[in-house]
């Protein structure tokens, strides 16, 4: 992954980073549907666990989970997907799990499994850098990043230690709330990612999250400093407006992606 944001730093180009929850709707389709991202310009694919009790998401996101659990989708069908899509699409894929599905297996045994499956970063919303220094030496030891999370509520102080601890990105969540796609965002928002982006200071890259659907939104984030951009709910919403058709769900996904792409270079 760090090769991926070094050559996009070198082109100049931000890094877009696509979501979908693995499995949804259903097993066969995730494959398809990263590739359809990819060849919209995603440069990295971000597969969500599907959980249910997701804390994090909105209800677009939490419909996505229950279509995939009702798939019957588990983590290490999860895991096979991030290999299928890390060796054929050739993209670094993250994964965004909360920390139960982890635990159940274990940590290493996770973190092992990840590895094999050509796994780069591992997002875990509910797992604070206090408590997670034998999960991060372990992942560190199988070459995964741990991703951490910055909100408008991280105070000065504990943002100097979350960005001790992450790697890979800082995914910064630039409103109060949960995930789902806005109409727009206010001056608090795009003021909270500048203020992270210049305390943060090259340390690591800043990936900007929660609620961007729109290439103006792409935009004016990275108008404020972002490294990358994370689309998710307005990509899950997609999938779910086109359940019963695949091939148009694959077109208007390959579409959105490239209107999201092309907004970097505006």
């Amino acid at each position: 992954m760090s090769k991926t944001f070094a050559e996009a730093k070198k082109k100049g180009e931000p890094v877009l980073v696509g979501f979908i929850t693995a499995g949804d709707p259903n097993p066969d389709a995730t494959f398809d549907i990263a590739a359809a991202l990819v060849d919209g310009g995603v440069d990295i694919v971000e597969l969500g666990i599907p959980f249910s009790d997701p804390i994090a998401d909105g209800p677009t996101i939490q419909a996505s989970s229950l279509r995939a659990l009702n798939a019957g989708v588990t983590p290490p069908m999860v895991l096979e997907m991030a290999n299928q899509i890390s060796s054929s699409l050739h993209v670094p894929v993250v994964i965004l799990t909360y920390y139960n599905p982890i635990f159940k297996m274990g940590d290493g045994r996770f973190l092992k499994l990840a590895a094999k499956s050509g796994v780069s970063g591992i997002v875990v919303p509910d797992l604070p850098p206090e408590e997670s220094a034998g999960y991060r030496r372990l992942a560190q030891k199988e070459g995964i990043d741990t991703i951490y999370l910055a909100t408008p509520s991280t105070n000065p102080k504990r943002l100097v230690d979350i960005v001790s601890a992450t790697k890979g990105f800082l995914y910064v969540v630039p409103l109060f709330g949960v995930t789902g796609a806005r109409e727009s965002f206010d001056a608090y928002s795009k003021r909270v990612v500048g203020e992270i982006v210049q305390k943060v200071s090259n340390k690591v890259p800043v990936a900007v999250g929660f609620g961007i659907s729109k290439s103006e939104h792409v935009r004016s984030f990275l108008d404020q400093g972002a490294d990358s951009i994370i689309v998710g709910s307005a990509i899950v919403k997609t999938i779910e407006r086109n359940l019963n058709d695949r091939k148009k769900m694959l077109l208007e996904l390959e579409d959105l992606a490239r209107e999201l792409s092309s907004a970097r270079a505006n």
